[in-house]
């Protein structure tokens, strides 16, 4: 009897999208299937106290030894993509259905001379439609109550049918226009079945005709001065849209296909894949990949679908993919592979597959309909399945030890770098910069300790390139630092003399904030970023703080005065735990300067000129890209501009130019 918190997911690393979950016992079988508005909220109820639980659940949660997830867009998706794993992997936990029915489905009898619409279970009959399945026969009932307002075809049972037609009255369904009585014959045998099929084609997915028609007769009959029909035919276009909740884990039941996404970064990548076969999701599967050498998404495809589909073809050798859960496994090879790009050696790939299937194997990039919405869920998967690995391997002890370790042995350092600092610059069209600077603790972040910097530039005005506000920004940082350790002994002295520093500056009169000394630190770029950090720290007189920048296009270490950069295995610890700092610095840089810009610093001194309003003032800033573009244009370049007039361009040139008019004078 296992004990849940053996296997209990950590804080934070379930989702709170909606989804469908798993548990598996100690062999990997599937003993309990459940779905979810909320997968964090609903698991975290199997995780409370086992007493607690009711008995069947006690048992349920003791036996299993493991619990996956897998989200989806919608509830409505959870629902369905639960019913198909609860028939797949028929778990002995969920509950059976012991009167022998099935999920409700949606039948329109086409094999019928005059088709009835109505809620079936059990097994289909040829020449009938099907759609579905539905969790509740009542939420059939409640789709085609709103369908019937537009497709009104029979629903009564035969019985029914035929009393109405020897009688010549129909049933209170025809009296409501929820029938078109074809028992009475209001509407001919012929255009009763038209309207069944128009039925099945709106369910199959063939909506817009529909809506696009009755939005028609609607304004038409607005413009005829008919507003009881026009209102009918809004209500009707209003039904319709009720029933049009995509449903993007059931496609045809045609559908026989592997539909793989990936998303990853230079070093790892993680891969989903869902097999579909007769419409319904049968299985799910996932990898991590470590890209040990430089690879393509194109190529990384490419292998992946040699990998998987290798025991089908008959390729002996080891295949690390093979390893997935056997329960899982479907190894008929589909008619259509369905891949995020397409990868190399496209054709020479599907010949293969088409010789070991037996017949034709596509392989292509959904562009729309169903089955590119199913792949957009495939790729929430893998971002989610990436994202749970990083925060487990971030959370791993060795991990991080082996980490630092080798980033202490890489830069040559006397210890481990216990507290690293890492430090990026983001700008809009080098106006306005803003600088982040993140904080990791042994190797795990310390977000308490996160910090922006706004750069002011020469002027005031934040316009820097790169590495000067690198320069600045450490500065002020050290500065800080000093001036902590030297309170007594006054102003912190800068030898060069480039930045100014005074007591009303935030990064030094505040409490507290830069109290410690990193023993690295860390900037995103390469020579010339780690150039200018390293002037600033001597500048300080700073030599005890080690530095190193991350070049992000190949990953290279780069260390003051060295030409060439230190290279790191691509599957180093240490390079992932920089990579990780470097982006965790990039995002929280660029985080800040939206939460600037989203406060109207960029169109801030465009704020007091006439005649210039929000729209104009966005089309100028994007036409021309910055404020310092818009100063240096032209009264003709202004003129020019889309949506400024010849008025207004003079008023933004007086604007902007009125320093020079003052000097002049």
């Amino acid at each position: 009897m296992a004990d849940p918190a053996t296997y209990r997911p950590a804080p934070g690393e379930i989702p709170t999208q909606p989804g469908v979950y798993r548990f598996r016992d100690e062999q990997g079988r599937v003993i309990y299937v459940g779905k979810a508005k909320n997968l964090r909220s609903r698991l975290s109820n199997y995780f409370q106290d086992v007493s607690s639980l009711h008995t069947r659940t006690q048992t349920m949660v003791t036996t299993a030894s493991s619990v996956e997830w897998t989200i989806v867009s919608t509830e409505v998706e959870a629902l369905t993509l639960e019913y198909s794993w609860i028939k797949e992997f028929d778990p002995r936990f969920n509950v059976k259905y012991k009167d022998d029915k099935s999920y409700p489905y949606l039948m329109v009898t086409m094999s019928e001379a005059i088709p009835r619409a109505q809620v079936m279970r059990g097994s289909k009959k040829p020449g009938n439609r099907y759609f579905g399945p539905y969790g509740h026969a009542w939420a059939i009932r409640e789709t085609l109550d709103l369908l019937l307002r537009v497709f009104p075809i029979r629903t009564c049972a035969t019985g029914v049918f035929n009393r109405a037609k020897k009688s010549g009255r129909p049933c209170l369904l025809g009296y409501i226009d929820k029938c078109s009585a074809p028992c009475v014959e209001r509407i001919s045998v012929e255009q009763h079945r038209q309207l069944a099929e128009d039925f099945c084609a709106f369910m199959d997915g063939d909506t817009s005709r529909f809506l696009k028609k009755i939005e028609q007769q609607m304004k038409d009959a607005a413009t005829a001065l008919d507003f009881e029909a026009a209102a009918r035919l809004r209500d009707d276009i209003e039904a319709l849209k009720r029933v049009l909740e995509k449903n993007a884990v059931v496609l045809s039941d045609s559908t026989d296909a592997d539909i793989f996404a990936l998303s990853g970064d230079e070093l790892e990548a993680a891969v989903q894949v869902f097999h579909v076969r007769g419409g319904r999701i049968r299985g799910q599967r996932g990898w991590i990949v470590e890209k040990v050498e430089d690879i393509s998404d194109e190529q990384l495809i490419a292998r992946l679908i040699q990998q998987v589909y290798s025991f089908e073809a008959g390729i002996a050798g080891h295949n690390t993919i093979q390893k997935a859960d056997d329960q899982e496994r479907h190894h008929s090879i589909p008619r259509e592979v369905l891949v995020p790009s397409e990868p190399e050696d496209s054709e020479e790939l599907s010949a293969w597959l088409t010789d070991a299937r037996g017949s034709k194997v596509t392989i292509k990039v959904p562009q729309r309909g169903e089955k590119a919405e199913l792949a957009k869920t495939v790729l929430a998967n893998a971002q989610q399945a990436l994202m749970l690995h990083r925060t487990r391997r971030s959370s791993d002890l060795t991990s991080r030890s082996q980490a630092l370790r080798e980033i202490q042995e890489a830069l040559d350092l006397d210890s481990a770098p216990l507290r690293i600092e890492c430090y990026d610059v983001s700008h809009n069209q080098g106006t306005f910069q803003t600088a982040s600077m993140v904080v990791f603790e042994d190797g795990l972040a310390k977000k308490s300790q996160y910090r922006v910097f706004n750069v002011r530039g020469p002027e005031g005005d934040g316009s820097r390139d790169d590495t000067a506000a690198m320069y600045e920004v450490i500065t002020r940082r050290f500065a800080r630092y000093l001036k902590d350790q030297e309170a007594a002994q006054g102003d912190v002295i800068i030898a060069s003399g480039e930045i100014s520093l005074d007591e009303d500056d935030p990064a030094l009169t505040a409490p507290q904030r830069f109290s410690y000394a990193p023993s690295l630190v860390v900037v995103d770029g390469g020579q010339p970023q780690v150039a200018a950090a390293q002037r600033a720290l001597s500048d300080l007189g700073i030599t005890d703080v080690a530095l190193c920048g991350l070049a992000k296009r190949l990953e290279e270490v780069w260390v003051p005065d060295d030409d060439y950069p230190v290279i790191l295995r691509r599957s180093s610890e240490g390079l992932y735990l920089l990579q990780r700092l470097r982006d965790e610095a990039h995002r929280f840089a660029i985080s800040a300067h939206r939460k600037r810009r989203s406060k109207g610093m960029v169109a801030s001194e465009l704020d007091d000129i006439p005649l210039l309003g929000p729209a104009k003032k966005t089309q100028l800033l994007k036409h021309f890209g910055s404020l310092k573009k818009i100063r240096a244009a032209s009264l003709e370049e202004l003129t020019d501009a889309p949506g400024i007039g010849a008025k207004i361009a003079e008023n933004i040139f007086a604007h902007m130019h009125v320093d020079d008019s003052k000097s002049t004078d």
